[in-house]
């Protein structure tokens, strides 16, 4: 099999790791590249959900599945430890694996003062961030849905997340736990006005339009984590993407099992 290795810079404890898994690889025969080519079997994440994160945005709408293997605290997405990488890269040659599909975040960034230029385009596996540029004060988000106004947040921020960004960001922020199979959006306000203002979830065939004032003029856009800062009267337009990402799940390792170890649940 022919796979990509995927990381952040190698603290030791890591190169380690990557030492074992690339020696694990090579006592299988398996081939692996720098490069992200049609042929390519799987992408390995060596590292946590932070950097599953980014091997995303790198696969992009390529349809190549991504096996997550940890190196710090038990994640979401990346979840096979250290200490499971030889067996289960034996069930991998031997076809004893789940690939479970998650939607993706596609979002176009319209600024005021670049009417007519094209729109900057995201992606986000787990969510999109509309936060304030600094802590001086709030912002307020007007956000309408298929053109209707649900509401205008005035808040500290606002996160529109897909089923896998449930447990993200947005759970600290209070947002509810949704199943990563399940065809819906969540909007979650950060920090809100008004405790009115609750977390709303809607089917993702909807297509979201926020737009953002900022006493300050600036305000941030982060997608996954990684952020650009806009000017005040930039609209937002968010919809499902097109295109899933492909994860690749030990068999028999359920969502609600990793739920279950996650949250301490029965502990």
């Amino acid at each position: 099999m022919k796979f990509v290795l995927f990381g952040h810079t190698i603290n030791s404890s890591r190169a380690s790791v990557a030492d074992n898994l690339l020696a694990l690889l090579k006592a299988r025969g398996d081939e692996v590249t720098d490069e992200l080519t049609p042929d390519v079997d799987m992408v390995i994440s060596l590292g946590g959900d932070g950097t599953f994160l980014k091997a995303a945005e790198k696969v992009g709408a390529s349809g190549i599945p991504i096996v997550g293997i940890n190196t710090g605290h038990l994640g979401f997405l990346a979840d096979v430890s250290t200490d499971e990488m030889g067996d289960f890269w034996d069930c991998i040659h031997k076809g004893h694996y789940e690939v479970r599909s998650r939607s993706v975040l596609h979002t176009e960034v319209f600024q005021p003062k670049h009417v007519h230029t094209d729109p900057i385009v995201l992606h986000a596996l787990n969510e999109v961030a509309v936060t304030k540029h600094d802590s001086a004060s709030m912002i307020s988000i007007r956000a309408f849905v298929n053109g209707e106004l649900l509401t205008t947040y005035r808040s500290d921020g606002l996160l529109v997340c897909t089923p896998t960004g449930s447990t993200a960001y947005s759970l600290s922020a209070g947002g509810p736990i949704i199943h990563p199979q399940s065809d819906v959006m969540l909007l979650t306000a950060v920090a809100p006005h008004s405790l009115n203002m609750r977390p709303i979830i809607i089917s993702d065939d909807k297509e979201i339009e926020l737009v953002v004032d900022s006493r300050s003029g600036h305000f941030l856009v982060a997608a996954d984590g990684q952020s650009a800062n806009f000017d005040a009267g930039t609209r937002l337009v968010l919809r499902k993407a097109s295109y899933r990402i492909n994860v690749v799940k030990q068999t028999g390792n359920t969502w609600f099992r990793t739920l279950q170890k996650k949250m301490n649940w029965g502990i």
